[in-house]
């Protein structure tokens, strides 16, 4: 297929941020349900909690596993930079994420108290960590890292754990815990429901206290992610949506439309990963100290003849991710019943 004049740079850049976008919203209401998970009072109760996201939590890290090998496809010098600077933290990550998927499936092999108990609090710290670590992947994106001139990492592990970067990664927590709210508030009923849409207004003014917090030091200590807002005001729009979208959601969850409260929680996700996005533009890895080792869209990217191909392959391929998110959704929709085959 023949793409000519387009600027498959730029598409890529937007094809992998779809993809993370994508994991967001669907892995982040698995992991805000984890973070809510212990605060549940009974074992019926963490029974549903898990079948809430039983069907589909595998399937939802899909995206993130598509999302990172279109990542080394199309720039493999910000794949190698990436996971050799956060080597760590992503293996930290992948651990976190692995006892997640443990617990999920061992907790009710037994039925001793003490048993489901302990894969209780390894599949809350786990989705905690996990969020965290998300967050502070991405702050350390938008704050830079230390880049030598030939595009590798020159900073420590413990460099990376800096405020900002702590800051964002306990935003992103709340986040998740808001949209996990949400997505229980879909799949529960009974007392189990009324109690998760009284979380919901306690993870909002956890998000917007947070937000509130990374959006000032911002602003303040890492200009270069808001120029091209300043630049072009109508991007403020962006932004508004956000904030709209946030705010929608006691408005719906009041009137008893959890559905639609949960779009909100979507579109402000969105709204938030597309500010990123427009904000780092064209770099993939902002290089500070020094910006001008930055790692951007044109000088760490696979050749155009592989782009080309690998992009023929995307517009195959991510219908059949899509087709096959919807379908499982469909299948398993409606509210969680308990039964025999019940995790």
């Amino acid at each position: 297929m023949n793409f000519g004049s387009l600027d498959l740079n730029a598409i890529w850049f937007v094809l992998i941020g779809v993809l993370f976008v994508g994991y967001a919203m669907l892995d982040g209401f698995d992991l805000g349900i984890g973070a809510l998970h212990l605060f549940t009072d009974t074992d019926d109760e963490r029974r549903v909690m898990l079948n809430a996201i039983g069907p589909v939590w595998d399937g939802n890290e899909v995206w993130l596993v598509t999302g990172g090998g279109a990542l080394f496809a199309a720039f493999p010098n910000v794949y190698a930079t990436v996971f050799s600077g956060f080597y760590l933290a992503f293996t930290l990550l992948l651990v976190a994420l692995i006892f997640r998927a443990v617990a999920i499936e061992f907790r009710s092999k037994q039925p001793m108290r003490w048993w489901r108990q302990m894969w209780d609090v390894a599949f809350c710290v786990s989705s905690l960590l996990s969020s965290l670590l998300i967050g502070v992947a991405m702050g350390n994106i938008a704050w830079g890292i230390p880049v030598d001139a030939h595009g590798e990492f020159a900073g420590t592990f413990l460099g990376l754990l800096h405020p900002y970067a702590l800051l964002l990664g306990v935003t992103t927590v709340a986040l998740f815990m808001m949209h996990g709210a949400l997505y229980g508030v879909l799949k529960t009923d009974g007392a189990l429901h009324d109690k998760l849409r009284g979380w919901v207004n306690n993870c909002i003014i956890f998000f917007i206290i947070c937000y509130a917090a990374t959006t000032m030091a911002t602003l303040l200590y890492l200009p270069h992610m808001a120029a091209r807002m300043r630049a072009n005001p109508w991007l403020f729009s962006i932004a508004l949506v956000n904030m709209l979208a946030v705010a929608n959601i006691p408005r719906e969850i009041h009137h008893g439309r959890d559905w639609r409260a949960f779009l909100s929680s979507c579109l402000a996700m969105l709204a938030l990963m597309g500010l990123f996005g427009l904000e780092m533009f064209p770099n993939l890895v902002f290089s500070n100290p020094a910006p001008e080792h930055s790692l951007t869209i044109y000088n760490a990217a696979s050749s155009p003849k592989t782009l080309g191909i690998m992009l023929t392959i995307a517009l195959i391929g991510v219908p059949i991710v899509l087709a096959y998110t919807i379908s499982i959704y469909w299948i398993f929709r409606g509210k969680v019943k308990l039964d025999k085959t019940s995790y």
